[in-house]
């Protein structure tokens, strides 16, 4: 009989951790991740598979735990997720594959995000992967070629270039490179990871785990190039012209703003170029780092994502005091549950039903206070959520020297537009068939693109769809 309790993650005291930007959680050990998985039922109709998006076999790797056996668990893994180590951290697994857990019916699910991170993990310390090679099982697209040796060794002559190396690039980087395609990965930024490493912070995601990714795709045979933002350096026409297909995978970077009176107050930054300056740019480290930003002593965060927590989080260990307001209640927050509680721990304050309606300066243009006006919930919006209604004379002034707003983003209409009759819908993001294949039929996109901002996870998801309608593409 499997047990009931759920084994808990060792993490940081928050005294400790709010100190320096280093990992909060500290992974199971062999022992702990094996108590845990002997909770996993087994069930005949595992659910949990159908909550994720790239359909690991969840009790396969689960049951070879139970059986001390890694480095099968692994393979399993690997199999099917390209990024183990990173989903097993950043994926929001209690609303995918933990909340389809059938365990959740008589206590809590099995904690399968902590066992696929000690999984990974292990797997790096032990050198699985310098052991697999190129050794993976893609059942999915040797189904579509039917197994057929002619058709594998055609695509061999094949050439990609993928746009951006956020997860959904680095995914159909790895799929078609498995098969050996020519891929070459364009990255705007100075590092590869996109979103991976710009806009999730060390101590959730260590970028040491995002380069060791990178480095298991030039294995493969993948060409990955820095530096180099397609639209600038080189035109889309320029890769029409030069490969068989092209994947555009750029996420969805640009910020949106209020745009409340006071928004071009030096102090007030978007959640994009705060989190990029810490993480990619490495102010934590300053002055090992020489990379400006004003850290602030009063910091106020807008908004309820994991962006917003990031940013809060990332503020206070460069010794702010930090106030997170977001417009509806702490149930509406689309943070997940566990960030929120990470950031009450480690003392961020929240006020909540409160929205910012202008922000004020001194007589220099800086930042000193940031107004407010309480809100109400009315009836639901387009969303199904309740809509904010602010309260009468209800305003108030909260100090702060740097406001940070984390309410969205929205796609890079400038690079879209330059490519020829590249269709895309009124929120300006990519049209694409189930397959990821867009109205030029050798263009392919996928993640933050297509679907607007979203989840780790759903980005490399569409990837494996993405290489699929490319292998598809090739051969039909």
């Amino acid at each position: 009989m499997a047990v009931k309790d759920r084994i808990p993650v060792p993490e940081l005291e928050p005294s400790e951790r709010k100190k320096n930007f280093t990992e909060v959680s500290l992974g199971y050990t062999f022992e702990l991740a094996h108590q845990e998985a002997q909770r996993c039922l087994q069930c005949k109709v595992p659910t949990c598979v159908s909550g994720c998006p790239v359909g690991i076999d969840i009790p396969g790797f689960i049951r070879e735990i139970v059986r001390g056996n890694l480095k099968k668990s692994y393979e399993i893994l690997k199999s099917y997720n390209y990024l183990p180590a990173i989903c097993g951290r950043v994926c929001p697994q209690e609303i995918q594959c933990e909340g389809a857990c059938v365990l959740n019916k008589i206590g809590k699910p099995i904690n399968i995000g902590a066992l696929e991170r000690f999984v990974a993990d292990f797997a790096n310390q032990e050198g699985f992967d310098d052991e697999l090679g190129k050794v993976r099982d893609f059942k999915s697209i040797l189904d579509i070629l039917k197994n057929t040796p002619t058709k594998v060794s055609a695509l061999k002559s094949k050439k990609v270039a993928v746009v951006g190396s956020g997860p959904a690039g680095l995914t159909v980087a790895s799929e078609l490179g498995k098969l050996g395609i020519k891929v070459h990965v364009y990255e705007a930024l100075h590092e590869f990871g996109g979103v991976l490493v710009y806009g999730i912070p060390e101590f959730r995601l260590p970028k040491e785990i995002v380069k060791r990714e990178v480095i298991q795709l030039e294995t493969l045979g993948v060409e990955l190039f820095k530096n180099i933002p397609v639209g600038y350096a080189i035109h889309p026409k320029e890769l029409l012209e030069r490969y068989d297909a092209v994947f555009v995978g750029v996420g969805a970077g640009t910020p949106k703003f209020m745009g409340i009176p006071g928004s071009e107050l030096n102090g007030v930054y978007s959640a994009n170029e705060f989190l990029t300056r810490v993480n990619l740019m490495k102010a934590y480290k300053f002055p090992e780092y020489d990379t400006p930003i004003k850290a602030g002593k009063r910091v106020v965060v807008v908004g309820g994502g994991n962006t917003a927590m990031d940013a809060a989080r990332s503020a206070l260990r460069l010794g702010a005091q930090v106030t997170v307001v977001y417009r509806r209640t702490e149930t509406e927050m689309p943070a997940r549950r566990a960030e929120i509680h990470h950031a009450k721990e480690e003392g961020i304050k929240f006020l909540f039903l409160t929205n910012p309606v202008k922000y004020i300066g001194d007589e220099s243009g800086k930042l000193i206070g940031v107004e407010c006006i309480k809100m109400e919930l009315g009836e639901p919006d387009d969303s199904g959520r309740r809509k904010p209604v602010p309260v009468p004379n209800s305003n108030f002034v909260i100090e702060a020297d740097i406001a940070i707003e984390a309410i969205g983003t929205e796609s890079n209409r400038f690079l879209l537009s330059q490519f020829p009759d590249l269709k895309t819908n009124k929120y300006g993001y990519i049209i694409t068939n189930e397959f990821g294949q867009t109205s030029i039929p050798k263009v392919f996109a996928g993640g933050d693109i297509v679907t607007g901002s979203a989840t780790v996870i759903l980005a490399m998801g569409a990837g494996k769809k993405a290489a699929e309608g490319i292998v598809k593409f090739f051969t039909e």
